[in-house]
């Protein structure tokens, strides 16, 4: 078998396997292609999930000399990599504080320590590979939001502290609007474009003798390797799911954190008109929407006249939006408001996206060995810092593999009970269970009569539910409403057109293919007359 070691590389938006009709400031990035897996092969160890966590951990194995193969569903980086606003920091979304009173300071201190590292360890391997991928350290502001008080701000400084970071609380920070606000300054964070850095990645990967297979979908995963959807096996003495959501594991995982959807804006603004930094408020995603909707911001450079000023936030429950009555077109322009106020010179709004988040319910990551099994190993856990907890994904993870002690080991350790989140574990799977009461409940329109082209919607029909999409030139497609992972009923999402499963996040486009994991295959198509 030989290397396919061409890399394709097209300079123009990729497809969006979501079916979605919304840009993204991604439309610059470069389309990493490979060919599909076509034979049964071997190698140490197969890597599925062609995100920032996979094609890190395949990298560091492959200079390792591990022989590794690498799967991708769709493109590399075309998950959640693809839609990340990429900032490379170890402020934490889910604060140090809050580390600390689950767990202790050590483990706040490890977490602060092995986010750091990523940063460090991005920024070398873009200098030694002379990666373009505009790469550069930046400083970061945590902000009050309205509805928090100073004291939260100075617990948060001090824990911060405690974990060994030089962090300092500052009256101003630079070019943004907050009133009497006081801000967290934390220096030497960063920032680049994560789908170039993929591609110099794969480049190095391709070069150490690994292999990478993309348009590839895994079916089966067990501790022998894998099985794709085409019949095809990779035999291998050790498997890593980068999945984003682990798509070999039924129950053990996803009882353990929630997933949530997110969205940006990017609009223009005059070239050097505002530095680049990073800024977060202190917004929680968990909370209502009214009250504490979160926020995050970096500046692009995008033009020889624009930046790209990017501003994310307003999240909830993934499959969840219709609960708290608010559409994704609400939420962008509630982004939109809320940069033009704090950004007065913010212009036009040139690309806007969502994305997902895995929210653990201890505040951690989960990296490392899945429960029960010695040779297959998880990355998923976000927790909104997807690019730095990808990167660590990629050192614990290889370490693990080459029989390497690694200190982070145990605050990662996907097999952990945190007895202190007990009430947020509760919390959330009650939430879960709350929706199988979509069974019961009434469809979103009566008759498919009602169903305009490009719009989908739930649909009952006497003791069933089902999933309907009328596309462009009118022609019907109707699935099983029931999502194959653990059979909740899918909602419609009008913002990226696709059905999402309010239970664990799973997501599935207008043609009912799985586009997010946990489920592993397609809603049932169901054939019947209109």
């Amino acid at each position: 078998m030989s290397n396919n070691n061409l890399i394709i590389v097209k300079e123009n938006k990729p497809e969006r396997t979501s079916g979605a009709n919304i840009s993204c400031w991604f439309d610059e990035a470069p389309e990493i292609k490979f060919s599909p897996l076509n034979q049964n092969t071997s190698a140490d160890v197969v890597v599925v999930g062609g995100g920032i966590a996979g094609v890190t951990t395949a990298y560091q194995l492959s200079k390792n000399n591990f022989s590794v193969i690498l799967i991708e569903d769709g493109n590399i980086g075309s998950g959640e990599t693809g839609r990340t606003t990429a900032h490379i920091s170890n402020a934490l979304d889910d604060r140090y504080f809050r580390i600390e009173k689950s767990f202790d300071n050590e483990t706040s201190r490890l977490a602060a320590e092995s986010h750091t590292e990523a940063i460090n360890f991005i920024e070398r391997i873009v200098i030694e590979n002379n990666i373009i991928c505009n790469f550069e350290r930046v400083n970061g502001y945590l902000m009050l939001h309205p509805s928090d008080d100073e004291e939260s701000l100075r617990e948060e400084l001090n824990a911060a502290k405690r974990a060994g970071l030089h962090v300092e609380l500052i009256e101003t920070a630079p070019d943004i609007i907050a009133a009497g606000n006081k801000f967290l300054k934390f220096p030497n964070q960063g920032q680049f474009h994560p789908l170039k850095y993929l591609s110099g990645l794969c480049k190095i990967i391709l070069n150490n003798k690994g292999f990478i297979y993309t348009d590839t979908h895994v079916k089966e995963i067990n501790n022998k390797g894998v099985e794709t959807s085409n019949g095809y096996k990779v035999n291998a003495k050790y498997v890593v799911v980068a999945t984003n959501s682990p798509i070999n594991d039924v129950v053990k995982i996803h009882n353990k954190q929630a997933p949530y959807r997110t969205y940006v804006v990017a609009a223009r603004v005059p070239k050097n008109s505002i530095s680049h930094s990073l800024w977060w408020d202190t917004g929680n995603h968990k909370s209502t929407w009214q009250v504490y909707p979160y926020h995050y911001v970096r500046i692009h450079p995008y033009s020889s006249e624009f930046d790209l000023l990017i501003v994310g936030g307003e999240d909830h429950k993934t499959g969840q939006a219709d609960e708290e009555n608010i559409s994704g077109e609400e939420r962008f322009a509630a982004l939109k408001n809320w940069a033009k106020n704090h950004f007065p010179i913010m212009e036009e709004v040139l690309f806007r996206w969502s994305g997902q988040m895995m929210e653990p319910v201890d505040h951690l990551g989960l990296i490392g060995r899945n429960p029960d099994d010695e040779n297959i190993f998880i990355a998923t856990g976000d927790s909104g810092n997807g690019i730095t907890h990808g990167t660590i994904a990629g050192i614990l993870i290889s370490d693990l593999i080459a029989g390497k002690k690694n200190k982070w080991e145990e605050i990662y350790n996907p097999s952990r009970i945190s007895l202190s989140a007990a009430g947020t574990y509760l919390q959330e799977n009650l939430n879960v269970a709350k929706q199988y009461v979509d069974f019961i409940t009434p469809g979103d329109i009566d008759s498919l009569k009602e169903l305009k082209n490009g719009e989908g919607a739930i649909i009952r029909d006497e003791l069933w539910k089902a999933a309907v999409y009328r596309d462009e030139t009118g022609k019907l497609h109707i699935f099983s409403a029931v999502c194959p992972h653990l059979k909740c009923i899918v909602n419609w999402n009008n913002t990226e057109k696709s059905f999402d499963c309010p239970c664990h996040g799973s997501r599935f486009s207008t043609l009912g293919r799985v586009i997010n994991g946990p489920a592993n295959v397609d809603l049932e198509r169901i054939e019947i007359s209109e």
